[in-house]
């Protein structure tokens, strides 16, 4: 299906800036809205607006992302992550448009010793990862013309884990970082050029999209430092070691996602993690 209009929720997100940005020199139409535009938790608004801008596709970067919270507030949580995303592709259905759900690594419990393909079991371990799930299948049971695209270790214009880290080395000589939760680092802007090439194949179904390789965030921070030029000494601490607030969400020790589908489609790849990491310090 071509892509002549698209309705983007969570435009202000981190995915919906580098979707703009990819998007705003082309000649598809962008339907840009955030939470106060467009209320995805209502379904009654959900279904006037794109009955009335009849987008062919729906890409949802809104969501509840919040891991610890999530946890304090359930309720809230299920609103955004789940029936969101359902109001959404039932509207889609309606028209016979099309939608892109993004989803997380928090499906999955985290304990594989192998990097996870789209047909593994799910098997979430926190409140965000549970909604997120319930997103996915909401999608999957109201529209046949979807695409799941799981994600991890988001970052992009916006507030992250690289934002955090260089925050904290202008504050402190030395900063601590786990180095036994294991992922791989993905620049919002690389996502966004995957969905974007997806779309067009029609090729429906659940995806995982995550740079190529992998790291820990001990070694993730080692290499900001190094390309920011900073100073600042990182020390490797475990898991078990790290002080967390009571009520925060469960990590997953290992979430490296493979790109499986993606991978079989034909001869593109996702740029390797530190290679689009460098093009976003740039």
């Amino acid at each position: 299906m071509k892509m002549k209009k698209v309705l983007i929720t969570g435009c202000n997100g981190q995915l919906g800036r580098a979707l703009f940005s990819l998007l705003k020199d082309t000649n598809i139409e962008m339907l840009n809205t955030d939470a106060d535009t467009l209320d995805i938790c209502d379904a009654a608004q959900v279904d006037k607006f794109v009955d009335m801008h009849k987008p062919d596709t729906i890409i949802n970067c809104a969501a509840h992302t919040a891991v610890d919270k999530c946890e304090i507030d359930a309720a809230n949580a299920e609103r955004i992550n789940a029936l969101g995303p359902k109001n959404l592709a039932m509207a889609a259905e309606k028209i016979g448009a099309q939608i892109v759900q993004i989803s997380t690594d928090y499906v999955f419990d985290g304990n594989a010793k192998v990097p996870y393909t789209e047909e593994d079991q799910t098997n979430p371990q926190s409140v965000y990862g549970k909604t997120k799930l319930a997103g996915e299948q909401a999608v999957i049971n109201n529209c046949s013309r979807y695409f799941i695209v799981r994600t991890a270790w988001l970052y992009g214009d916006g507030n992250n884990f690289v934002k955090t880290m260089l925050k904290l080395a202008d504050e402190r000589d030395i900063l601590t970082v786990v180095n036994d939760q294991y992922g791989t680092p993905t620049s919002a802007i690389e996502l966004a050029r995957m969905i974007l090439y997806i779309i067009p194949s029609g090729e429906y179904g659940i995806y995982h999209g995550t740079c190529e390789g992998y790291t820990n965030w001990y070694e993730f921070a080692c290499e900001i430092m190094q390309q920011a030029g900073k100073k600042t000494k990182v020390i490797p601490v475990a898991t078990s070691e790290y002080k967390t607030e009571e009520k925060s969400a469960k990590r997953p020790m290992y979430s490296v996602l493979e790109n499986k589908k993606l991978n079989s489609m034909g001869n593109y790849r996702m740029k390797e993690w530190k290679e689009a990491f460098t093009e976003y310090m740039k």
